[in-house]
């Protein structure tokens, strides 16, 4: 199961972290994507234009899945994008009483059109398809995309992508979890696709796939807390730029600039560093598949 240290955030008055005191150099690798919008000239309440004068209305979906969130409660703090979100909220100038969550789902989130949030945080990889219909902000994560499986399964000991050319393989509509099979992978078969991951890995627990694609901590909490047996079968090679996460905003939202600053600053300061210690913790060392 996914650790969780306890030192940097748990519920309660803890959700707003404080900074961190010792500032760390960018990661440059985790900047090839940031967003173009420049930052508005004042970023705070009284001046971003949000659905609701003085509050931010942060969207995820449900279920909202470990280790990003933490018992399908996002209000709740716990969880690397739960506690991100209330870092961009505290550095936007909210409260935790002014942060308001609301279900959307994850394609919808995406889509063109209106939305029903300021934010949304659903382990969003950015892509150029994707920025075509909203926006997003300076990414948050590195992503690498990872196979599982369970103990007896045709591909428990694959080594090698050529390992899995007739493996029956799925993962959830949309994502690129889902590319990483057709554009990597590219098995004999048609990839499954699910409605999300619970789906997903329900048609692995039954047999019906040999295996499912999610991003790496999804992987290890899948694997040590809710499959029996689960096994990580190995990590996807990243192709091109790499595969980072951001917050999604509407396209052309006024918000872009000013949460994208917000990010930059948790990255700068090593504030998602030690997020990312606490909640996705233990998710180093899976194999590569090469």
């Amino acid at each position: 199961m996914v650790s969780r240290l306890t030192p940097v955030a748990l519920g309660g008055a803890a959700l707003l972290l404080a900074t961190v005191a010792a500032c760390s150099p960018v990661d440059e690798k985790n900047t090839t994507a940031t967003a173009s919008a420049a930052p508005a000239a004042t970023c705070d309440p009284a001046s971003l234009k949000t659905r609701t004068a003085g509050k931010l209305t942060v969207g995820t979906d449900t279920p909202a899945y470990e280790p990003w969130f933490s018992d399908n409660k996002p209000d709740n703090g716990k969880g690397f994008e739960s506690a991100v979100a209330y870092q961009v909220a505290q550095r936007l100038g909210y409260q935790q009483s002014d942060v308001v969550w609301v279900q959307v789902g994850f394609n919808n989130a995406i889509a063109p059109g209106p939305k029903t949030f300021d934010i949304d945080l659903n382990q969003f990889s950015i892509t150029d398809e994707r920025k075509a219909a909203v926006d997003f902000s300076s990414p948050y994560y590195l992503v690498r995309q990872t196979v599982i499986t369970t103990k007896g399964s045709k591909i428990a000991g694959a080594k090698s992508i050529a390992d899995l050319t007739n493996a029956k393989l799925g993962a959830q509509v949309g994502t690129t979890s889902y590319q990483a099979i057709t554009d990597v992978i590219k098995p004999a078969a048609g990839p499954s696709v699910f409605n999300n991951n619970d789906d997903a890995k329900k048609a692995l627990e039954n047999g019906t796939v040999d295996g499912i694609v999610v991003d790496l901590p999804t992987a290890f909490y899948m694997t040590g807390a809710e499959l029996d047996n689960g096994v990580i079968v190995g990590q996807l090679p990243q192709v091109g730029v790499p595969e980072q996460f951001g917050i999604v905003l509407d396209k052309g939202s006024a918000l872009t600039g000013c949460v994208s600053r917000a990010v930059d600053q948790l990255r700068q300061d090593g504030t998602l560093t030690e997020l990312e210690k606490t909640w996705l913790a233990g998710t180093a060392g899976a194999p590569e598949l090469q």
